[in-house]
């Protein structure tokens, strides 16, 4: 039985939805989930949880992201990207410099407007659903943090490759559009590759193709407990893992306070823990019952 996580190096013209349901046939393996949508026109990394890895999804949602994006300047589209129909053109006379001085209020805690091409919900309605129809709604500005934001090539007259780490929830091709409203001149997205996300970044994703080929897919899972690193280890005992896997408390009075990665004495992973005052509880489990 698969169970762990895969990092997918998502090709263009995918839906995050199709690798996940490849990865389903793949590994004949009902349970997988990805942390992190990506537009069908981005490509980077998709962290996908196989099995009883699922479980973990909720927690690898919430992290922050990087991404490297293509914003072209003087182009207003109806999608905010270059997929779209072309609603503006103005001449472009902003330079790098120009461009750098005006990244500075994009930075930090900021406020965006979603667009309505996007799968937020409206009475019921996906909003890009009401796009398709010729309608637009009033939406309320949602705040999302832009961690780093910088311009880190000139691929053209008016593009620019931009260094974006984010929080959850920021529409970077939102940003790229906004950037273009504050030059004056427009803007609007026309690549998307995420570096970072959930904590994995390119160097530990493989492609589809690599797993397609892959004479044993299951060996390029990593452990579910490798999302969780970052946090000590604690063994337990057979009587204590008993408790555990029954879901009760357990007395671990030389921890301290803390989440932690809990194993059996066999190796196996158990759970994420949570220590307080002594006392050892269950924040997720992982273990196969």
């Amino acid at each position: 039985m698969a169970n762990g996580i895969i990092v997918i190096d998502k090709p263009a013209g995918w839906t995050s939805m199709d690798v996940c349901a490849k990865i389903r046939g793949v590994l004949h393996e009902r349970r997988v989930g990805h942390a992190g949508t990506l537009d069908p026109m981005a490509t980077g990394v998709l962290p996908v949880f196989v099995g009883r890895a699922t479980r973990a999804v909720e927690f690898a949602a919430e992290g922050g992201k990087e991404y490297v994006a293509g914003l072209r300047l003087g182009v207003v589209t109806n999608t905010q990207d270059t997929s779209g129909t072309v609603l503006e053109e103005k001449p472009v006379s902003v330079d790098r410099a120009a461009l750098e001085a005006a990244l500075a209020p994009f930075r930090g805690d900021i406020l965006q407007i979603p667009p309505m091409y996007s799968a937020i919900k409206r009475d019921g309605k996906k909003l890009y659903e009401l796009a398709r129809k010729g309608q637009e709604v009033e939406r309320e500005p949602r705040p999302v943090t832009i961690y780093g934001l910088e311009v880190v090539d000139q691929t053209g007259p008016a593009d620019y490759l931009l260094r974006v780490q984010c929080s959850k929830g920021t529409y970077v091709r939102t940003l790229c559009h906004d950037i273009g409203q504050a030059l004056g001149c427009g803007g609007c997205m026309y690549s998307l590759r995420r570096t970072e996300a959930a904590g994995f970044s390119l160097d530990q994703a493989v492609t589809l193709d690599a797993l397609l080929s892959a004479e044993d897919p299951q060996s390029l899972l990593l452990p579910v407990d490798a999302y969780f690193a970052g946090r000590p280890i604690l063994i337990l005992k057979a009587g204590p893992e008993k408790k555990v896997r029954n879901g009760a408390a357990v007395s671990v009075p030389q921890a301290a306070d803390g989440q932690y990665r809990v194993y059996g004495e066999s190796g196996a992973f158990l759970a994420l823990g949570q220590v307080s005052g002594g006392l050892l509880t269950t924040i997720k489990s992982f273990f196969e019952v």
